[in-house]
């Protein structure tokens, strides 16, 4: 039988694993980058598929699209509790805001070489020679 403790550990994991779920839902219907970074991820995985990659560049290709979205998630939440603590222009709130940013942009450019180092090569076997 389950004590009352392990009932009341479940109860919080499934809370906050709602929660959780309610986040990426919230990410996904109200950010349109968010949205933009899901279409390359199936895009990517659809790559992965036809140009039959190995399973270590397969895993390379999975870590690099959860270090997207999460890193886009990252930036909406630092923008969101930026927006929450002041509305009026301040310089530490553009600071939070621009290496949020800049954070994304970095994660953007490399999951483009990944792509670019993973994919080139078999594109370019695959349609140029």
């Amino acid at each position: 039988m389950i004590s009352m403790s392990m009932n009341t550990l479940l109860h919080r994991h499934t809370v906050s694993f709602r929660h959780a779920l309610d986040g990426v839902r919230w990410a996904l219907m109200t950010q349109p980058n968010f949205r933009i970074h899901l279409l390359f991820a199936a895009f990517a995985l659809f790559l992965s598929w036809y140009l039959a990659v190995s399973p270590v560049e397969f895993t390379v290709i999975i870590l690099t699209i959860v270090l997207g979205l999460s890193a886009e998630m990252i930036n909406t939440a630092l923008e969101a509790m930026t927006d929450l603590i002041t509305k009026e222009w301040r310089e530490e709130a553009k600071i939070a805001k621009d290496v949020s940013a800049g954070m994304m942009l970095t994660v953007a450019v490399g999951a483009v070489i990944v792509a670019c180092y993973i994919f080139g090569p078999k594109l370019m076997t695959r349609f140029l020679i």
